[in-house]
């Protein structure tokens, strides 16, 4: 079995590289040199925990490589998977040139029969647009199937996701192409992990309302914990009260400064869009949207309650990624608490274990240290913005020592309220007593 990924970002990468575990043969293609000459050196552009070590691995073992011929790839491969990206335009809508760019090049190259697979998020339609694209510019008499096959990874877990997954969703429009991706799946499913066959329009839909479903999860959990700070409840209680309930269950039931990444935001965004295109509001969606938006105002209310006059205050920010164990900033809302207190005149200090190089050219006027307890010297607040694992035991009489006034924003609800007040330190977190 061989076969081709277009795109070589987040998804493009850890598709490619898992596949080659499974024993497949596999092309990742990109039209960035630049890319792909580091990737066969063998470094990875971006942070994703043992996705490193699995690339080299599968390099080594002469099961994966990279190039940027995309037809010599094609032509060698059954499967096609088409992995670019497809970032939101001002309407929320996905903006679809970049697959619909690919998807001519695929057509142009197909020298037999191929299965071409929608990897990127798209919306409910899209295969059909491909299907006639690849028709408009393909050879005459070249048979080919357009299959959706939506990507459920978790920056910072994708690896574990891809090779250990709750479900594999195909959506394929005949039963050629079934076989053919259940067979490149086989090593999954015959472990008894399900496999949903379905359509390629209600595939396309799988991807979006799952997750919608779980941004509105975290939107529902935020709201409680504003509600909480109002009534004198703790929501880390009333999240555990509910998560031990197994038709809600407790993931996605932290509160904190929102969601952000480069799925969230911009897949409720499109699917909101998509209704409605389709003369229809998803009321509950676009709630979720709207929570979230707030949050943000209300973290920043926050660290001002803690502040004071801003005046000559100095503000530090422990992470700035928008998840642990990931590089990306994408939405990242604890980098927008830190832009937005740069804005407003504060000296911003800033630590994050993997995202300083990036956060650098979009903080001009921060100081950044890969060391919490520098990044605290002389604060004013200490913002707790993003959950890394380094940041959960801080020694705080080291913190209180280091800091000009002892306070603390807690915006992931990590540290314990009762042992900062011990330690000195005024304590706002998120729905805490």
């Amino acid at each position: 079995m061989r076969i081709a990924i277009i795109g070589t970002g987040y998804v493009g990468l850890v598709t490619g590289a898992c596949f080659a575990e499974f024993g497949v043969n596999v092309t990742c293609v990109d039209k960035d040199a630049a890319k792909i000459d580091m990737l066969n050196a063998g470094q990875v552009p971006i942070y994703e925990p043992g996705l490193d070590v699995l690339i080299e691995k599968n390099i080594r073992a002469g099961r994966l490589r990279f190039t940027t011929e995309l037809q010599e790839a094609v032509e060698q491969s059954l499967v096609v998977f088409i992995a670019v990206g497809t970032p939101p335009k001002p309407d929320g809508s996905p903006d679809l040139s970049q697959v619909e760019g690919v998807a001519r090049q695929i057509a142009a190259a197909l020298n037999g029969y191929k299965v071409i697979v929608t990897k990127s998020t798209v919306p409910t339609g899209t295969g059909q647009a491909i299907r006639r694209v690849i028709e408009e510019n393909c050879p005459p008499g070249v048979g080919f199937s357009v299959a959706s096959n939506p990507e459920f990874l978790r920056e910072g877990d994708a690896i574990k996701d891809f090779l250990t997954p709750e479900r594999i969703v195909i959506g394929c429009e005949d039963s050629q192409a079934t076989a053919i991706l259940r067979d490149i799946y086989a090593p999954l499913t015959l472990t008894g992990i399900p496999l949903v066959a379905t359509t390629v329009e209600t595939s396309e839909l799988i991807k979006y309302a799952s997750n919608a479903f779980l941004a509105v999860k975290i939107s529902f959990i935020n709201d409680m914990a504003n509600l909480c700070d109002r009534l004198g409840c703790d929501v880390t209680d009333v999240s555990r009260g509910m998560g031990l309930d197994s038709r809600i269950g407790n993931k996605f039931l932290s509160p904190g400064p929102g969601y952000g990444g480069s799925c969230f935001p911009k897949d409720t965004q499109a699917l909101a869009h998509l209704a409605k295109s389709n003369g229809y509001e998803l009321k509950v969606v676009e709630a979720g949207i709207a929570v979230n938006a707030r949050q943000h105002d209300l973290m920043i209310e926050k660290v001002l309650a803690l502040l004071g006059d801003p005046e000559g205050k100095t503000v530090g920010i422990l992470g700035l990624t928008f998840k642990p164990e990931t590089s990306d900033l994408r939405e990242s809302p604890a980098l927008a608490v830190a832009k937005s207190l740069s804005e407003r005149g504060i000296q911003v200090r800033a630590s994050d274990p993997v995202g300083i190089p990036e956060a650098k050219t979009l903080l001009p006027k921060a100081e950044f240290f890969e060391d919490p307890y520098e990044t605290a010297t002389g604060c004013d607040v200490l913002v707790l913005a993003t959950e890394w694992n380094l940041y959960r035991r801080l020694e705080l009489d080291r913190l209180r020592d280091l800091m000009r006034n002892p306070a603390i924003a807690d915006l992931r609800n990590i540290c314990d309220p009762a042992k900062a007040r011990k330690a000195g330190f005024r304590y706002l977190g998120v729905g805490r007593r």
